[in-house]
């Protein structure tokens, strides 16, 4: 079976419009959450996200472009673009039939359907933009990527809710592993911040007013954010071959599912999810020196996952470092497995281990290290990442350093 590294990374969230921006904010603990400047943001009960600030799409796509891209898409495609250029790899035409696609999302492109609904029954117009449904599919940004960049192999969408992007890079995974290609694009985009789209979520009760933080006695729910991440997966040896600089070593993967409740988290979905990430990895417990939480700051999650960090790590849960970086660019649902595989990167890469801001007061059910408002500097050599999804849809993703 092949081994899998990460040879390029590209981003665009609430805290940077690059990889580069965004470790200097992890680094810094800057909170990308604020006021949402979206129409109608006076009607909504949680007026806050994280949102993308100052990225002009025209500094990137043409006209024509954009009349095509969902915001969800031009995230995902500025990122892939970073991502290929820091690989260094160049797309052959022998390569691209071996080169792939697969990126996760919920939501799909939620701006034309809410347009959509918007001009419909509130304007009374009877016809919506001719190039609705190509902005709006949840396959968009997959498909915008394979043509931008000539990728002829395998490509196709993910959609498991917040576990979307970590079931996706474990595809691509899967797949570089089998030999049926050399090398995949994969990450996740989201871009749900639209006026309808956050209503619905208003009604489930989970959006907090006034902030995120994870795993704090005073949380009170989730803010959503927006933004991509994507990633060069390339197998070891087609790397290695041409030269290419590795970032880390992709070590492990697992996905559970509850076959529980739609939308209560399960202990025993989590536990498995990361036991079995670690059996594929070939690793201990005590092996992991950081996990970033999935840590959505709602009471139920946080109660929940920390339990199962106990369960799985027995004692050596005392000594890991968890963060959750929704507390700074809030949850990208879709799209959040992918940017907070950032801070694994990060940790495993410059020994900085992003915080979880806005902690003021410990829970007595959330007993673990969260490294609290700082950063930390400490050597990391294993790095895992939750992403636990509504439908009890659960992925655990492995990193490691890059092998020498």
């Amino acid at each position: 079976m092949r081994r899998v590294v990460i040879t390029g990374a590209g981003t665009l969230n609430p805290l940077g419009h690059d990889v580069a921006q965004t470790f200097a904010a992890l680094a810094q603990g800057r909170c990308g959450i604020g006021a949402l400047d979206i129409v109608q943001a006076d009607r909504l009960t949680s007026p806050i996200g994280a949102q993308v600030k100052g990225f002009d799409p025209a500094a990137h796509f043409s006209a024509r472009e954009m009349a095509m891209l969902d915001p969800f898409a031009q995230f995902a495609l500025v990122s892939a673009r970073q991502a290929l250029a820091q690989s260094g790899l160049q797309i052959s035409a022998d390569l691209a039939l071996r080169a792939g696609v697969i990126m996760g999302n919920a939501g799909g492109g939620l701006a034309p359907v809410n347009d959509a609904y918007r001009a419909v029954y509130e304007d009374g117009k009877n016809r919506v933009p001719p190039l609705t449904v190509p902005r709006l599919m949840g396959s968009a940004a997959a498909s915008h990527i394979s043509m931008s960049l000539g990728l002829r192999g395998p490509s196709f969408a993910v959609s498991s809710a917040c576990a979307s992007s970590n079931h996706a890079m474990g595809l691509a995974l899967q797949m570089l592993r089998s030999g049926a290609a050399d090398v995949m694009l994969t990450g996740g985009s989201e871009a749900m911040l639209t006026f309808g789209g956050l209503k619905a979520w208003e009604a489930l009760r989970v959006m907090s007013p006034d902030g995120c933080r994870p795993f704090c006695a005073t949380r009170n729910g989730m803010v959503q954010g927006e933004g991509a991440a994507v990633y060069v997966f390339e197998a070891l040896d087609h790397a290695r071959a041409r030269g290419g600089i590795i970032l880390a070593e992709v070590l492990g993967y697992a996905m559970t599912s509850d076959a529980a409740d739609l939308v209560m988290p399960s202990q025993t979905g989590a536990e498995m999810a990361m036991t079995l990430a670690l059996q594929d990895a070939h690793l201990a417990p005590a092996d992991v020196d950081y996990i970033n939480a999935h840590g959505t700051g709602t009471a139920a999650n946080d109660r929940v996952e920390s339990a199962a960090i106990r369960s799985v790590f027995d004692q050596h849960a005392r000594k890991l470092a968890i963060s959750s970086t929704k507390s700074m660019h809030g949850h990208l649902i879709g799209g959040a497995g992918a940017v907070e595989l950032l801070a694994c990167l990060m940790a495993l890469q410059d020994g900085v281990i992003a915080p979880t801001v806005g902690y003021t007061s410990p829970d007595p059910d959330c007993d673990l290290d969260y490294v609290p408002n700082t950063a930390r500097h400490a050597p990391v050599r294993v790095a895992l990442s939750n992403a636990f999804a509504f439908g009890g849809m659960n992925a655990a993703i492995v990193l490691g350093r890059a092998p020498t």
